[in-house]
């Protein structure tokens, strides 16, 4: 983390527009003068925006600085909460009371933010009808049409049929 920062001696260039750790603006300065303004105030000269037409430099304690950063990484990996998948799995058959508890389970999981898989196992010959299954997730699509949207579409492989739904 620390190699991806420009620092004090290792500015390379003749001008810096400077920032005080206050975050007011002291206007466009020599390199040298801002570092030695840092040094007076014990500080750290930063590099901030080495790509501008003239560069920005922020004068700062720079293990503070870090540590301020490492913070709010920490705190995006928290707020980014993976969405996990959830499946649920039943047969061709399932009655209508059933298949809608599936559905109200399924709504739980989108509402929770994460990604709801739903398989359709057929055994031995229920593979020979996989319009049934069809049906089943076209009840299912029906059901789930205000709390998520097809992430993909239905698909067979093998004696399974399945679909992925996703939070809208």
């Amino acid at each position: 983390m620390q190699n991806q920062h420009i620092l004090n001696d290792r500015i390379r260039v003749r001008q810096l527009v400077v920032i005080d750790e206050e975050g007011k603006n002291l206007g466009v300065l020599d390199t040298f003068k801002a570092l030695n303004i840092a040094k007076e105030r014990e500080l750290d000269l930063l590099l901030v925006a080495p790509n501008a037409q003239i560069p920005v430099a922020k004068i700062v304690d720079y293990s503070k600085f870090l540590y301020e950063e490492r913070k709010k990484l920490s705190a995006a990996k928290v707020k980014s909460k993976k969405s996990e998948l959830k499946e649920l799995r039943f047969g061709p058959h399932t009655d209508e009371g059933d298949l809608n508890r599936y559905i109200e389970r399924a709504k739980e999981f989108l509402g929770d933010g994460n990604r709801v898989k739903i398989t359709i196992k057929m055994r031995g010959r229920e593979g020979m009808f996989p319009e049934v299954a069809f049906e089943k997730l076209k009840k299912i699509e029906e059901g789930l049409a205000e709390d998520g949207k097809i992430e993909s579409p239905p698909k067979r492989m093998g004696q399974m049929v399945w679909e992925i739904f996703i939070p809208k």
